[in-house]
């Protein structure tokens, strides 16, 4: 795994042809316990390197396209799932947790409800007030801009807009992991804004 912009957070990724761009997973190494999230299927090397940075103990998908190899890796590893609670009727895998907008799964890390997207209750992962974990709805397909799903498969095109101003408007956030193309690293609110702009014209 791929060291990140913190000491505490790894990453790996899948190339998808089809797109052209990097699927991401996030772990988050803690004393308590570490989680992953959006776990796609792990290298041998990074089978080992998630066993020598410490116990699992939880999953969090953020919305069912995600699903991804967190059932696997919650057999192979005895870690939970937690997932969001808008899709807890139709939800593919077991949750042991349903995840709502402002909950907090384990200290310094909130959830977010992202409305408008293809799957209902899609959460981001708000952790310690300054990295956003993104699932499908805000991506980056380019280095350095962030952007959205295709029109296509927006359900409410404002109800999208407003969840991005929301996140825009975060005061300490400086990142963005995103699960689809690159990461933002730092000046995250710059890019949301830019992306706000372009949405509102």
């Amino acid at each position: 795994m791929k060291l990140l912009h913190r000491p505490d957070l790894f990453g790996w990724t899948i190339f998808d042809e089809d797109r052209n761009i990097d699927f991401h997973s996030v772990l988050w190494v803690r004393e308590e316990g570490n989680i992953a999230i959006d776990p796609l299927p792990l290298s041998e090397h990074d089978k080992a390197h998630l066993k020598e940075l410490g116990p699992l103990q939880w999953i969090i998908i953020t919305n069912s396209d995600h699903v991804r190899d967190a059932a696997a890796l919650a057999e192979s590893t005895g870690a939970v799932i937690a997932g969001p609670a808008a899709e807890r009727d139709s939800f593919p895998v077991s949750c042991e947790r349903w995840l709502s907008d402002g909950d907090s799964l384990v200290p310094g890390l909130e959830a977010i409800e992202l409305n408008g997207s293809k799957t209902p209750g899609e959460l981001a992962l708000l952790l310690e007030e300054t990295t956003l974990i993104s699932g499908d709805l805000i991506r980056a397909h380019a280095a350095d801009a962030l952007c959205l799903l295709p029109d296509k498969k927006i359900v409410d095109r404002q109800a999208v807009i407003e969840s991005v101003k929301r996140i825009a408007g975060l005061p300490k956030l400086d990142a963005v992991l995103t699960g689809d193309g690159w990461p933002i690293f730092r000046g995250a609110r710059d890019r949301l804004r830019h992306l706000l702009d372009q949405l509102e014209q």
